[in-house]
């Protein structure tokens, strides 16, 4: 198992080892000022970005909280996340809006789910589907030039254009590294074409992606709620860093 972690800001300064940017809270702990979101579903309270649906007030498409600072293109991204045991989540980046649906993006996003059998994968929303299972570092190619519909270069939900690189470890075993029920940490690093995704500090996985006709080297940023059973997921200490 690769058990690669994180590097975090210098705790005296604020600043990484090598003295570049800050990493800068996005989220005040006290309203959802400079976010953009479905008032039926998120709102902020005790400290977090706290998301809801209930048998009452179900999802009929998937829906996010948006950040409204603008487009990221290099950047990491780290935040504290709480998902319930049927929920179905993640952080979405580098996307753009997906016009049909109110509050909906479209593009990269680190997978979270509260049975922890996708969480930390590289799913692409509403594009190339799967890019990354939990434990691999894979490289993304392109389609051929005779396939104009990304869905028809994509089976059991997941890019054909996905080529592994490296196991990063076991699927299963770190899976055992994500608390269920609990808070857990994420953190995404995009520096380029390259993509990586931590949870609890370990590597998940990584994408470098090679697919010039479809990757996006920036794009907006937010989290998810997707369409299913009644769920609740929470967010805290949001914090970015440009890069």
């Amino acid at each position: 198992m690769v058990n690669e972690t994180c590097q975090n800001p210098d705790s005296k300064n604020g600043k990484a080892a090598d003295g570049q940017a800050e990493f800068v809270s996005i989220f005040d702990g006290k309203s959802l000022e400079g976010w953009d979101y479905n008032p039926d579903y998120w709102s902020a309270k005790d400290g977090v970005i706290h998301g809801e649906t209930t048998a009452e007030n179900p999802l009929k498409a998937n829906t996010f909280i948006i950040w409204k600072g603008g487009e990221l293109g290099d950047f990491e991204l780290k935040m504290d996340y709480w998902i319930s045991g049927t929920g179905n989540s993640g952080v979405q980046y580098r996307s753009d809006l997906f016009t049909e649906v109110p509050y909906a993006l479209r593009g990269y996003q680190a997978d979270i789910d509260g049975g922890n059998r996708y969480t930390g994968q590289n799913y692409e929303e509403r594009k190339r589907t799967t890019l990354a299972y939990r434990g691999q570092k894979t490289r993304i190619t392109s389609q051929p030039d005779s396939i104009t519909e990304l869905r028809g270069f994509v089976e059991r939900n997941a890019w054909k254009g996905l080529n592994l690189v490296e196991d990063l470890g076991d699927r299963a075993e770190l899976g055992k590294l994500i608390k269920s029920g609990d808070w857990n940490s994420i953190h995404i690093v995009a520096k380029g074409n390259v993509l990586k995704h931590y949870v609890n500090g370990t590597l998940m996985s990584e994408v470098t992606d090679d697919d010039a006709k479809n990757r996006m080297m920036k794009g907006l940023m937010g989290m998810q709620m997707h369409v299913g059973p009644p769920m609740k997921v929470m967010f805290k200490n949001v914090e970015l860093k440009k890069m």
